[in-house]
């Protein structure tokens, strides 16, 4: 029997004008959603903004979770098991986008559709982040939801019961937490 292994999913609330006005049509509380290759957050991927002080210029990002665009967030942390082969596909996906990167754009017609529960135009190389979140899963064969990633939104990931709640709270004690485990693992 393989052992699984784990991949989180973030989905956090940043307290931006772009996440309260998803927030307003959603009645999500957490508004955006992440990739995170450890629990830690060191490797966390996602769509969204690619310069913290401008919103209107995004697309695949590797975010950094300590970074200001995230101090004040609220977030919710989620572990995912998947098989060794599905965590590797996932891995190549989230590879592929790296290379490529000056390629893909940020959603926005697709989140202004996901608003009105339509797809409104198919758009090569762009998601908005729970779209992305959906699409990596399902492309490494792990169905997250039962609807197309073009319609998910982060309270559907919430709300999935693949995904396993490990945290919620303000991300920077979830942060804090992680490095004081690390500080002690390498005391001991």
């Amino acid at each position: 029997m393989t052992r699984e292994l784990e991949v989180y999913v973030v989905l956090t609330d940043t307290g931006t004008l772009f996440t309260r006005t998803i927030k307003w049509f959603t009645k999500d509380p957490l508004n955006h959603a992440s990739i995170a290759f450890d629990s830690g957050l060191n490797e966390v991927y996602s769509f969204g903004r690619k310069n913290p002080q401008n919103p209107f210029f995004a697309g695949f990002v590797r975010e950094n979770m300590r970074g200001q665009l995230f101090a004040e967030a609220s977030c919710a942390l989620y572990r995912c098991r998947i098989q060794p082969a599905a965590y590797a596909k996932m891995r190549g996906v989230i590879a592929e986008m790296e290379r490529n990167r000056e390629l893909y754009r940020y959603n926005l017609i697709g989140v202004i559709g996901l608003l009105f529960n339509t797809r409104l135009m198919k758009r090569d190389y762009a998601y908005f982040c729970s779209e992305f979140v959906a699409s990596v899963f399902e492309k490494s064969g792990v169905h997250l939801v039962n609807k197309s990633s073009f319609l998910v939104t982060p309270g559907d990931l919430e709300n999935t019961p693949k995904l396993e709640l490990v945290y919620e709270g303000r991300l920077q004690h979830l942060l804090d937490k992680c490095l004081n485990e690390e500080v002690g693992k390498r005391l001991a």
